[in-house]
């Protein structure tokens, strides 16, 4: 279930806003059911900048090497050291502990290119071939 508050990409990165114009970036539970175990994450690193829809990093799972788009611009402040150390946690808990980067958004304005809980549940939910029966 993606949480309400949460924003989302078409790429399948999740946004979570927090005071203070900060936020913090993940990787969805329906990307992670496609893409497999994790077992290695490429992030950026604090200090650089990440902008709205370009490259990010990569994500190695036991299937592919992916890689990660951003869903709003700023300042990276923090990477999660826990799911660097113990990328498993990523797909245990992807909305949670396996978040991903912590940035200082750089417009707020941005976040309304992102999709809210429901459109994201719709969107995905047209990509499942299951649905299209």
């Amino acid at each position: 279930m993606n949480p309400k508050e949460y924003r989302y990409s078409q790429e399948h990165e999740w946004l979570c806003p927090e005071p203070q114009g900060r936020a913090r970036i993940g990787i969805t539970e329906y990307a992670l059911s496609q893409l497999g175990d994790v077992v290695f994450l490429d992030l950026p690193e604090p200090g650089s900048q990440v902008t709205q829809f370009k490259k990010m990093g990569e994500i190695e799972t036991v299937k592919a090497v992916s890689d990660l788009f951003s869903p709003a611009s700023g300042k990276v402040l923090e990477r999660n050291q826990t799911v660097r150390d113990n990328p498993a946690l990523v797909n245990e808990d992807p909305y949670g502990a396996g978040w991903l980067l912590r940035i200082e958004l750089n417009q707020l304005a941005e976040l309304e290119a992102l999709m809210s809980s429901d459109q994201y549940g719709k969107f995905v939910a047209g990509l499942s071939p299951e649905t299209s029966e």
